[in-house]
């Protein structure tokens, strides 16, 4: 157990890359601009012309593949295996830590992507062929505030977003995990975990007309915000509870 002493070092920040907020101020400013230029009625063209290319590009084989590769961005099951990993490292390691960052990817995901769809109320390409029915036109627009919720929350997407959260978050979990069975994770495969699921749910999302390009990018953007949010965090050095004190270990930094 760590020693304790009368007064608590200032937590320090764990380091991302890029380093520095500079990049996190680029991806807000641009998920605002690129809602401000939605809102405006620009980039209208651009989703357009992707979701027809990919409608006149989607044989069967490949819409069933996409359909099945989509799965990689459900938000339930990546919570659900997210939160039993954390536990499953915490028995190992004995302490409650593990535990913290699915905890905190659900709450900020809640937060921020379910408001922020129902506030930009978008709806997605298919409400054209399906309920409810609107004009091509009117399915490009933000803020059709008039629609039911349900059929209007396309804006950013989940699933991008969900994806680079909670893939992240695996990744953090991965290392330790491996580590209490006496193995180590490559570099290159904490990338792979990383990387290559969110540009899978990206591709197949857009391709097969679940949401226009913009929404895809927009979680994209949203999801990477969050993600750096997260990363940042001192898991191991956050104050818990005297209640835990015999659960309180480190887990990124244990040996």
């Amino acid at each position: 157990m760590r020693e304790t002493t009368g007064v608590r070092e200032k937590l320090r920040l764990r380091p991302v890359r890029p380093a520095g907020w500079w990049f996190d101020g680029l991806l807000l400013a641009t998920l605002v601009g690129l809602t401000v230029a939605l809102a405006t009625g620009h980039l209208f063209g651009l989703d357009r012309a992707v979701l027809d290319w990919a409608a006149a590009h989607r044989p069967a084989a490949a819409r069933w593949a996409a359909m099945i590769l989509n799965f990689l961005g459900q938000g339930t099951p990546l919570t659900l295996l997210a939160a039993g990993l954390g536990v499953l490292v915490a028995v190992r390691l004995r302490t409650v830590r593990p535990v913290l960052p699915p905890v905190a990817a659900f709450v900020l995901t809640t937060l921020t992507i379910g408001p922020m769809k129902v506030w930009t109320a978008r709806p997605a390409p298919s409400a054209s062929t399906k309920e409810p029915f609107l004009p091509p036109d009117q399915t490009l627009p933000l803020f059709q505030h008039d629609l039911p919720v349900r059929f209007a929350q396309s804006y950013p997407s989940g699933h991008v977003a969900n994806a680079i959260v909670w893939y992240g978050v695996l990744a953090l979990l991965l290392a330790p995990l491996l580590r209490t069975f006496g193995r180590t994770v490559p570099p290159r495969l904490v990338t792979v975990v990383r990387v290559l699921p969110p540009l899978i749910v990206v591709g197949t999302t857009t391709y097969l007309g679940w949401h226009w390009l913009t929404d895809s990018v927009a979680g994209l953007l949203l999801g990477l915000l969050l993600d750096r949010l997260l990363h940042r965090v001192p898991w191991d050095e956050l104050p818990l509870p005297g209640a835990l004190r015999k659960w309180d270990r480190p887990f990124i930094s244990a040996p």
